[in-house]
């Protein structure tokens, strides 16, 4: 009989497994809830424990395994979960460039480069470096596709109002919620009212695209908005016939239609619904040329990330331009003193 057993655990769809193997005590998820591929994963899960038990952890420790260890430590769960159950028990020592581009396609078929970045690289790297800090493997330094640079499109106030306009009674809201906290599409779509503290003029944004919890306060336009909004729980925005938001991959297709009529009717061609946080990030630096408060209320990693704000707002310096010389009726107007004299 097996010293694994190949077993279910209430609420899980997923078989799991459970035993003890020359004192290997075994409890973790096969990540399929197909009892065929379960038990293969059952038996080489045995090989692998005997395999190491003679030859050492560094040689047979899975991917599996460091990706549990990594997102029990606190590593980011979102995207770490789906390579987790992709390379499954592949050991450490057979993930290599090749076998990251290939999951990156296998699971991202139709995703562009930014998408398989941080959907696979990203968290497979994570798991690598966690990993090979605690001697499970070797550093290994994966080669990312290229990406476009990011684009900053963003809206004048007078064309974010024929925008709002625009809009549909139910997408609406929704747009003034994007415009006015800088949310990316995912954020909004699947927002709870558990998240929105109206009273507090607070919304609260958990499992975020970096990984980190963040909390942004609520513009009056924003709070007028949600408070208009007949439904208290649930989803806070919801489509034409009431009902939640499908969640998908890449979010923000849920409302391309609806949104590109708005654009269409209030003269505004080339933006699409993320380019509402490129939108409110540009507000936001214009009144108050804070990157770090930017950075943190818009949930960016770095602060090079939000340089991109600073570079399309350079109003502030027109005063430094002026005051270049210019020759108007044979003289140089402008500079200083020391300047006009040399001139004369």
């Amino acid at each position: 009989m097996s010293p694994l057993k190949t077993c279910k655990r209430n609420g899980s769809k997923n078989w799991y497994l459970r035993g003890t193997i020359r004192g290997v005590t075994v409890d973790e998820t096969t990540g399929t809830d197909v009892w065929e591929r379960a038990e293969e994963i059952r038996i080489r899960r045995e090989a692998e424990i005997l395999d190491r038990s003679i030859h050492g952890k560094r040689k047979t420790a899975t991917f599996l395994e460091a990706a549990v260890k990594y997102m029990e430590a606190g590593g980011e769960t979102r995207f770490t979960g789906p390579v987790a159950n992709h390379f499954g028990t592949t050991p450490l020592s057979k993930i290599d460039q090749d076998a990251v581009d290939r999951a990156a396609f296998k699971l991202h078929p139709k995703g562009s480069p930014a998408t398989r970045n941080r959907q696979v690289y990203t968290p497979v790297s994570a798991v690598m470096t966690f990993a090979a800090k605690r001697g499970l493997c070797e550093r290994v330094l994966f080669e990312r596709p290229k990406q476009a640079p990011g684009r900053v499109r963003w809206l004048a106030p007078e064309e974010a109002e024929r925008l709002i306009a625009a809009c549909s009674s139910h997408l609406r809201p929704l747009v003034i919620f994007l415009l006015y906290t800088g949310a990316r599409c995912s954020e909004a779509l699947y927002l709870d009212w558990r998240n929105v503290d109206l009273a507090r003029a607070h919304v609260s944004f958990e499992d975020t695209k970096n990984g980190e919890d963040r909390g942004v306060p609520l513009h009056p336009r924003v709070l007028s908005a949600l408070a208009n909004l007949e439904h208290r729980d649930g989803a806070v925005f919801r489509r034409p016939d009431g009902r939640p938001y499908e969640v998908k991959e890449e979010s923000g297709g849920q409302i391309k239609t609806a949104f590109k009529g708005a654009c269409r009717r209030a003269g505004i061609s080339d933006f699409t619904p993320h380019d509402c946080r490129h939108t409110w990030a540009t507000w936001h630096y214009a009144a108050n040329r804070d990157l770090i408060a930017l950075q943190k209320l818009g949930g960016w990693k770095s602060e090079r990330m939000v340089l991109r704000y600073a570079h399309v707002n350079v109003a502030n310096y027109s005063a430094s331009i002026n005051a270049l010389p210019w020759e108007k009726s044979g003289n140089l107007e402008g500079g200083n003193e020391n300047t006009k004299r040399k001139t004369k």
